[in-house]
């Protein structure tokens, strides 16, 4: 059997790339939590099946597979959360937001940052 991680390429990592990779793990975990404790609900599986998005964005970028086009497609796959949260959540202050919710809606706004960054430079930092 294939060794997983004897594809992947870590030399062309930026800082930057490791940051994003450090913020998509948080995000993952948070939505694995929160999946896990809302199952067998459907906001459980949308929960799984997002964390299974960061898994696979940071597997892509680790395996230097289309680098560009996963930083394209997790821009608004991680600002339609950030949406969708809001709109299922209805907050009205700082109350109403969860600690997770707090570290979630941080990481992932850190996180659109970091691909922008990332989309720009285009893999390279100055």
């Amino acid at each position: 059997m294939a060794d997983p991680a004897a594809d992947l390429e870590f030399e062309s990592l930026t800082p930057t790339h490791w940051a994003a990779i450090g913020l998509a793990a948080v995000t993952a975990a948070v939505h694995l939590l929160l999946g896990l404790s809302f199952l067998p609900h459907w906001m459980g599986v949308a929960f799984l099946v997002a964390t299974a998005g960061f898994l696979l964005g940071i597997w892509l970028v680790l395996a230097d597979h289309r680098r560009r086009l996963v930083y394209l497609v997790g821009i608004p796959f991680i600002g339609a959360q950030i949406v969708l949260w809001y709109v299922l959540n209805e907050p009205t202050g700082l109350a109403d937001v969860t600690v997770a919710g707090a570290v979630d809606k941080v990481a992932q706004a850190l996180l659109i940052v970091a691909l922008v960054v990332l989309l720009i430079r285009g893999d390279r930092e100055p």
